[in-house]
């Protein structure tokens, strides 16, 4: 269920929004420590976050900054309740991206009219109107913190195969079903393997992102295919999935067995002797799907470097816990000896 942060002492504001939003599908969720609302915000993503900035022990500009940073929360309204009336405080708070500032005592209405108001705005124009994840041009601030922050970096780039000729066949809405399995599967993983501040986001149609640490790789695409190898069987009809193929059309109209929808993730981490900027990175990722989605079953890719002479090593994995290694790796690209650039569940 989808949260509103409340960094409150009494419970108050939390309360009021219960009994006064009217919006159901939102759990309003208090929070007393600063630091605890900042990791709580980056893992949880609320819908909207409402700060005391008179509570004890806690900066209230501070918090803010924090979350505006951040590329994984730097979208979500933050409403300010404050009793400071002069104009330097609401400007300062302004300033660093407060969307609304009240002041204390405040009126009811007034709180739950800016609230109903932000979450209605973020559901409509920041984040993705079927799976609600962010993409864009917060994808590319994701990456770009990342790139800036000087700490260990991957990115994931995760696409389906053969998704238009299911698509046709099923209709959009089970291509929807599809999609927001894909995107229901990387929050979930994401969430229990990743770290804190893992973004993940929805570039558009199948095409996902996920931008994380090199330790998690393997985790994550281990766990995000065996899911959705599982986890989409139940959206085919029992024949096609019995025959591990989908009887179609093709362009020219002609019949056709397309193969069932596979996934793939290509990944590229800083590992690899690139300059490491955004557009380097982008091209880098691009490389990388393209050669996960060369093999029908579900694959990632370690890209190689470009211009460079091509060198991966592939794992071929027949269980969770079984990797047979079929190639090397050119040790001038990478940091690590033995790692995993290529497997397939």
């Amino acid at each position: 269920m989808p949260s509103i942060l409340v960094v409150e002492g009494e419970g108050l504001i939390t309360r009021l929004l219960q009994e006064n939003l009217g919006i159901e599908e939102y759990q309003a969720v208090p929070i007393l420590n600063g630091e605890d609302a900042v990791q709580f915000a980056l893992r949880e993503i609320p819908g909207l976050i409402i700060i005391d900035m008179l509570l004890p022990g806690v900066d209230g500009y501070q918090m803010i900054r924090r979350l505006r940073e951040h590329p994984k929360s730097a979208h979500i309204p933050i409403i300010v309740l404050s009793a400071y009336y002069s104009l330097a405080d609401k400007v300062r708070a302004l300033d660093l991206g407060v969307d609304s500032y009240i002041t204390k005592p405040f009126n009811t209405d007034e709180l739950m009219a800016h609230a109903r108001r932000h979450l209605a705005r973020v559901q409509q124009s920041s984040l993705s109107p079927l799976t609600h994840l962010p993409g864009g041009l917060q994808l590319e601030r994701a990456i770009d913190y990342k790139l800036r922050s000087m700490e260990p970096w991957s990115v994931l780039y995760l696409d389906l195969n053969n998704f238009k000729a299911f698509n046709d066949v099923y209709g959009f809405l089970a291509g929807n079903d599809m999609i927001l399995l894909v995107g229901h599967i990387c929050q979930r993983v994401v969430y229990e393997y990743g770290n804190t501040d893992d973004f993940v986001g929805h570039i558009g149609g199948d095409d996902f992102v996920i931008v994380t640490t090199p330790d998690r790789e393997k985790v994550f695409c281990r766990h995000i295919l065996e899911r959705y190898k599982q986890e989409s069987a139940v959206l085919y009809r029992k024949e096609d999935l019995e025959r591990g193929s989908i009887s179609g059309v093709d362009r020219k109209g002609r019949p056709y067995q397309f193969p069932l929808v596979s996934l793939s993730i290509g990944v590229v981490s800083d590992r690899l002797l690139c300059s490491q900027s955004i557009d380097e990175v982008g091209t880098l990722t691009a490389e990388a799907k393209r050669n996960a989605k060369r093999s029908s079953s579900n694959v990632y890719h370690l890209a190689s470097q470009w211009n460079d002479t091509p060198a991966e090593y592939s794992y071929l994995s027949h269980s969770p816990s079984s990797f047979d290694i079929l190639g090397h790796v050119g040790r001038s690209l990478f940091h690590f000896a033995e790692e995993d650039a290529f497997a397939e569940i």
